[in-house]
């Protein structure tokens, strides 16, 4: 064979080893570039996810500020409310009561200048009619107690006196000291005197 020939044979095997080797480095370059879009591509996405449970975050730890802000102010509203209201819960009750105090300040002036007794015995009548009303209207009773079997629950005995009837035994027969009832609760004992 000739040197051209030869020449010709290397040059086109070397030619088709070429061939085969940019082939192959073409796949390779295709492979390489699909394991990087595949190995970027869950980067982006973790990036993304990272980027979303951070905004997430920041928006919760702004709803957490916000709520924690709003009961702060509340829980100072109520403690300011309630300090009012035990500062101030009875005016309402003493404005109502205003009206027997005037009433008061006149028959003491009315005393003064009376010459008539029974006139004076009048007009306190009144006035405590009136007073007794008002308790009434603000749901405050009297607590019967005369006559009355001792009930520890609502009187309070505070000596005991010989009956002068049988029937009397265990039974209240005076009251020193009245007592009264608001609705339903006790707000001061009846002191009794119990006959034995």
């Amino acid at each position: 064979m000739s040197k051209k020939h030869t020449h010709n044979e290397e040059m086109a095997e070397e030619k088709t080893a070429t061939e085969v080797n940019d082939t192959q480095t073409a796949q390779a370059e295709e492979n390489v570039t699909a394991e990087n879009e595949q190995t970027t591509q869950p980067e982006a996405e973790k990036k993304e996810e990272t980027v979303d449970i951070a905004s997430q975050f920041e928006d919760m730890r702004d709803k957490y500020l916000r709520l924690s802000a709003e009961f702060d102010n509340y829980r100072k509203r109520t403690l300011r409310e309630k300090s009012d209201i035990l500062k101030y819960g009875s005016e309402e009750v003493l404005k109502d009561l205003l009206p027997v105090v005037d009433d008061l300040d006149r028959a003491l002036k009315a005393i003064e200048t009376a010459t008539d007794i029974n006139a004076v015995k009048d007009g306190l009548v009144l006035i405590v009619n009136k007073f007794n009303e008002f308790l009434k209207s603000k749901g405050v009773k009297e607590i019967d107690a005369v006559g009355q079997q001792l009930d520890t629950d609502l009187h309070e005995a505070i000596t005991k006196f010989p009956a002068q009837d049988e029937s009397q035994k265990g039974k209240i027969i005076d009251v020193i000291q009245k007592g009264y009832m608001l609705n339903d609760k006790v707000m001061r004992f009846s002191k009794v005197v119990v006959g034995e």
